[in-house]
């Protein structure tokens, strides 16, 4: 399992320029950990530690081993960061065995031996090559990261605030409102009615989440808003809850992108990595699914359904359901064939790529009809793959109709950028 490091080392109560930790070689989740010091002699220490014969203190040995022990303790099995600071209270049978000093490349081995919900006892032995230059067990306090709420940020009673959010200036929380560990509440923003964010979301200023939808056949019933992990919400965009009518929820999965202006409608399902360009609007009812892309002043008609790795291009106006992988561009909107780079850029594999490419042959250049043209790409034996499949379902299960009218212009002259 690798380890991203810049994040867990923000939840060690040391910072730079006492970061001692450069990288973690190996990691097993709640047993041990080793990582890298690479001491150089660029280190702030070495000048006054001693002139003429530099050399790493006891202390900083113990602190390089402290840090890693943090990460040891904060990173979760699957891939998360505890909302958590670790910290040293004490060290037991420290021992320095070789001194260490510029050019050293230090190797340290971190495994706990007993660990409680709030201290853990962690083993820890440094190394360069093969010899051991300094081992002892440490004592780490496990402690709860605080939220920060400013003074005048609104946070009515109720509310419950994740360890480690920070609320800014003048935000306002509602009672109802359940916010995940490590989110941003940026200045002014509002976020109301039964609303719950995920883990690490950021809500820029002057945003508004989880408001009444605009529909006038609302009559206050209770709704809700489900919002995932990881999303940003850029300044001044507008989510709305649910209705009654549309089953009481909207739903935003994890790691969407909504710049900013952008508008999510009562009852819509949005999945994950999606990305909504400036003022990109969605009607009531609209179900974006995963890896979409929705460029600026873009419109989705209600109802409507955007497939997988979907590319609409800038202004344009959907008025039925957009096909998966294609680019869709225009008022009103066409499709221009698949989205090649995009798709090549998402990790896809040429072989289906190739296999995606002539099954939008049969949709759009065979002049067979849709139900024929399906029937033709089921029974090309070169066709047959999970990505194929998922578009034939796709339209198959379309209540609205597709976007299937060929554009005049060639899908080539369509940037999967604009």
């Amino acid at each position: 399992m690798s380890i991203h490091l810049p994040p867990v080392i923000d939840r060690l109560c040391s910072r730079f320029p006492l970061q001692m930790v450069d990288a973690v070689t190996d990691f097993t989740c709640g047993e041990r950990l080793v990582a890298i010091k690479n001491v150089t002699v660029n280190e702030d220490f070495f000048p006054g530690h001693f002139p003429g014969a530099p050399l790493m203190p006891g202390v900083l040995m113990i602190e390089s081993m402290a840090q890693a022990a943090s990460v040891l303790l904060l990173q979760a099995a699957d891939g998360t960061i505890l909302p958590h600071r670790a910290s040293l209270r004490g060290a037991d049978g420290v021992k320095f065995r070789k001194p260490v000093g510029p050019g050293d490349r230090v190797r340290l081995e971190l495994s706990i031996e007993r660990r409680r919900a709030t201290m853990a006892r962690v083993r820890g032995v440094a190394y360069v090559h093969d010899q051991i230059v300094a081992e002892g067990t440490l004592v780490m306090a496990i402690e709860p990261e605080p939220a920060i709420i400013h003074p005048t940020a609104v946070v009515e009673q109720g509310a419950e605030i994740g360890a480690g959010t920070v609320v800014a200036a003048n935000a306002v929380i509602g009672p109802q409102v359940k916010i995940g560990p490590r989110c941003k509440i940026g200045a002014g923003a509002i976020i109301d009615g039964a609303t719950t964010i995920g883990e690490g979301t950021e809500v820029f200023p002057y945003a508004s989440i989880g408001l009444i939808p605009q529909d006038t056949k609302f009559r206050g019933e209770p709704t809700r808003l489900e919002i995932g992990r990881f999303n940003v919400f850029r300044e001044f965009v507008t989510v709305h809850r649910g209705t009654e009518g549309g089953g009481g929820v909207t739903r935003i999965g994890d790691h969407n992108l909504f710049m900013a202006y952008s508008h999510i409608a009562h009852d819509c399902r949005v999945g994950n990595h999606t990305i909504f360009g400036n003022a990109a609007t969605l009607g009531g009812h609209v179900t974006v699914e995963d890896c979409a892309t929705i460029s600026a002043f873009s419109g989705v008609h209600q109802f409507c359904r955007i497939g997988s790795h979907a590319f609409i291009g800038g202004y344009s106006v959907v008025t039925k359901d957009a096909l998966p992988f294609a680019k869709t561009v225009g008022n009103r909107a066409r499709n221009y064939g698949l989205n090649t780079i995009g798709l090549m850029r998402r990790g896809f594999t040429a072989g289906a790529v190739t296999r995606l490419r002539h099954a939008y042959r049969y949709l759009l250049v065979s002049r067979l009809n849709t139900t024929r043209a399906l029937a033709e790409i089921e029974k090309d034996p070169e066709l047959q793959c999970t990505e194929v499949q998922y578009l034939i379902d796709f339209i198959r299960q379309s209540k609205r109709g597709v976007i299937l009218r060929r554009a005049t212009r060639r899908p080539e002259d369509v940037s999967p950028d604009e």
